[in-house]
Order: structure tokens, then C-alpha cells, then sequence
């Protein structure tokens, strides 16, 4: 499975931005996805996860009410959602493909892994 995700850029603080992770070359509607994101100097965290049929997400707590994570198997597509939008959300967003079909809050449950893509927010 290829990742590419997109949607990264500049935004204010209170404002919003929606991430896009398009699939390729595997079976997209069978896998759990991810996303998480690296703020410099700090380690990659989980953001978000979705089951394979969009039915069951799991967020972590630092952004629960905020983003929303969904996919469109149709398109091959999961999505971040990021609203009310912090400084601490500047960090550099990666979407993952699970090795299962249902929702995993850690990296160690992806086997692959796009690209990422950056967000900067101001304050």
C-alpha cells in the first residue's frame, strides 16, 4: 500500500484545515487507518484511528472534539478533520495503514506509512 497525504499548511489559531491520505496499490478498504503527528523535538504521537469500515474511531485525548478522522473506501481516501485548531498542533502529520481491519492508537499496529505532511499553526 502507497500513502500520500496532503492537506498540510498554514493556519491561525481557532482556525481549520482537512488532511487527506489517498491509497494506492492494496486492498485500502480492508485496513484500519491512522494518523499521527511529530512536533520538532518530540516523538511521533498518535492523533486519530479509523476500522475499516468507518464505523468505529478512537482519538487520542489531546484532540478529541476537535478533529474528526473518517474515509471513503470508494476513493481509497481517510481524512483528518481539524478543527479549533492550537500552536500545539504544529507538527508534521502522517497517515498509517494498520496491519488489521479495526482501530490501533499505536504506531506499532501500521506497516506502512505516508509521506506526512506539515501544519503550522499561529497563534
Amino acid at each position: 500500500v502507497q500513502l500520500q497525504a496532503s492537506g498540510g499548511g498554514l493556519a491561525q489559531a481557532g482556525g481549520s484545515l482537512r488532511l487527506s491520505c489517498a491509497a494506492s496499490g492494496g486492498t485500502f478498504s480492508s485496513k484500519g487507518m491512522g494518523w499521527f503527528r511529530q512536533a520538532p523535538g518530540k516523538e511521533r504521537a498518535f492523533v486519530a484511528t479509523i476500522n475499516w469500515s468507518g464505523s468505529m474511531t478512537y482519538y487520542a485525548d489531546s484532540v478529541k472534539g476537535r478533529f474528526t478522522i473518517s474515509r471513503d473506501n470508494a476513493k481509497n481516501t481517510v481524512y483528518l478533520q481539524m478543527n479549533s485548531l492550537k500552536p500545539d498542533d504544529t507538527a508534521v502529520y502522517y497517515c498509517a495503514a494498520a496491519y488489521t481491519s479495526t482501530t490501533y492508537p499505536a504506531s506499532s499496529g501500521y506497516d506502512y506509512w505516508g509521506q506526512g505532511t506539515l501544519v503550522t499553526v499561529s497563534s
